[in-house]
């Protein structure tokens, strides 16, 4: 376990978030190498490999609910000394997560193919999306469980292996798919689905490994089959603090199905477009989603250890690290957008689209960086409720004029980009405005206990 209730706080998240960046430097390579290689197939499939990605989130939506539940539970215990809590809360997440993945793969697979001719703009982008789910979605279901693993470790302070795991598996998934999509040397030539079966693959490499650091006698997390006997109670607690934040991500996946049924009628190269900025932005988005997976053990060890002004420094800091990194992608998502997008796709109306998409959308990048690090604060104190209700309020800000207005002669896409921009900025006022209370509410008891 690492302790991070004493030295620099400053110093723990640039060390943590460092671990972190450095798995996420490779998964963005990772997708956009993958981007770049399937963009050589053509329009549609980026198209189906964009609208399938919508599936992600929801993945993400249920893997939050655990993993972050998980994380903040173990923080506390680890911040109070309690190893054995936290071995509770390690096998039960566990548990959790192998039912919730075995149920996702069920409904996935059944659904894939109504999933993909409801959100498709032509039968070859559903043809090519049908293709990318059957190896995609057993790679999503792996997901859980590496997922929990690599959360509870955070919760230790422990993010060594989640980097090592992360980015081997990146690696593995950068080297195979070009073999399976092309078929380049032993390998059959599977187009579209090579891409989700050289993922299939990584993950799986990825699981078994990211097990090996809960084995052995050094390991301060362990699997015990006595702690597997369903915790109701347990369950409560972390599902409490984890659902809120999972439904976030649920709201995402929401506000890009809307989109992405919105700009249905304006073929395959805007769903192109659409998710190839989408890919770019949030390839641009790690670093900070990499210092929101440090600040929650970090200021989750402070909170459990009664340190409330380590936890407002935690967030003092965190956000003036976003806020730097977030200009500074702004600036070039803003000046030079056509070339991002001309990475990956030649097509002059694909290239339209995504260029319109980032230039607008850079506006709201440093409100997305405070709305990820006050996100973390509020995981991190047990109370993600506030970020549920202000991501509710963002995409329903989104959704509904986006709906209505698609329905209006001479409707233009660039109309849901600006309405993205004011919703996002909204939310980040909001959540700074909640996080004061709390910081009011639950720091000042805490201080007076200490």
């Amino acid at each position: 376990m690492q302790d991070l209730t004493t030295g620099s706080v400053t110093s723990h998240l640039l060390r943590t978030t460092s671990f972190m960046l450095v798995s996420m430097v490779f998964q963005t390579l990772y997708v956009l190498v993958d981007l770049y290689w399937v963009g050589r197939l053509g329009t549609e499939a980026v198209a189906a490999v964009a609208i399938s990605g919508n599936l992600m989130f929801l993945v993400l939506a249920a893997t939050q609910m655990l993993g972050v539940g998980a994380t903040t539970l173990v923080s506390h215990a680890a911040g109070q000394r309690d190893q054995a809590r936290a071995n509770v809360v390690f096998n039960q997440a566990q548990f959790l997560s192998i039912v919730a993945g075995i149920v996702f793969l069920i409904v996935a697979l059944s659904q894939s193919g109504a999933y993909a001719r409801l959100m498709s703009a032509d039968e070859a982008t559903t043809r090519q999306a049908v293709d990318y789910l059957r190896y995609m979605v057993p790679a999503m279901a792996l997901q859980f469980a590496m997922v929990a693993m690599a959360a509870t470790l955070r919760g230790t302070g422990n993010f060594k292996p989640g980097m090592i795991v992360q980015t081997m598996s990146v690696i593995i998934n950068i080297i195979l798919a070009p073999v399976f999509i092309f078929g380049w040397g032993w390998a059959p030539a599977m187009g579209v689905a090579g891409a989700a079966f050289a993922s299939l693959i990584a993950i799986a490499v990825g699981v078994a490994w990211l097990t090996t650091y809960f084995v052995g006698q050094s390991a301060y997390l362990t699997f015990a089959r006595e702690h597997w006997r369903p915790n109701f109670s347990l369950w409560r607690d972390m599902l409490k603090i984890g659902l809120p934040a999972g439904a976030e991500f649920g709201m995402m996946a929401l506000y890009l199905a809307i989109v992405y049924a919105v700009i249905r009628p304006f073929g395959a190269p805007a769903q192109a477009g659409f998710g190839i900025g989408l890919r770019i932005m949030q390839s641009g988005f790690l670093p900070i989603v990499a210092l929101g997976f440090a600040v929650a053990p970090v200021a989750g060890q402070n909170y459990g250890a009664r340190r409330p002004e380590r936890v407002r420094d935690t967030f003092k800091a965190a956000a003036l690290i976003a806020t730097v990194g977030m200009v500074i992608f702004a600036l070039l998502a803003h000046i030079a957008p056509a070339a991002l997008i001309g990475i990956f796709s030649d097509d002059p109306a694909v290239i339209e689209v995504g260029d319109e998409y980032l230039r607008i959308s850079s506006w709201n990048f440093v409100a997305s960086g405070l709305i990820f690090v006050t996100s973390s604060m509020f995981q991190a104190m047990g109370n993600t409720i506030p970020s549920l209700v202000t991501s509710v309020t963002r995409v329903i800000l989104v959704a509904v004029p986006a709906f209505i207005l698609s329905r209006q002669p001479g409707f233009e896409m660039r109309w849901i980009w600006y309405l993205s921009v004011v919703a996002v900025a909204l939310q980040m006022s909001l959540n700074l405005l909640i996080l004061q209370r709390e910081f009011r509410v639950r720091l000042a008891p805490v201080a007076v206990g200490s």
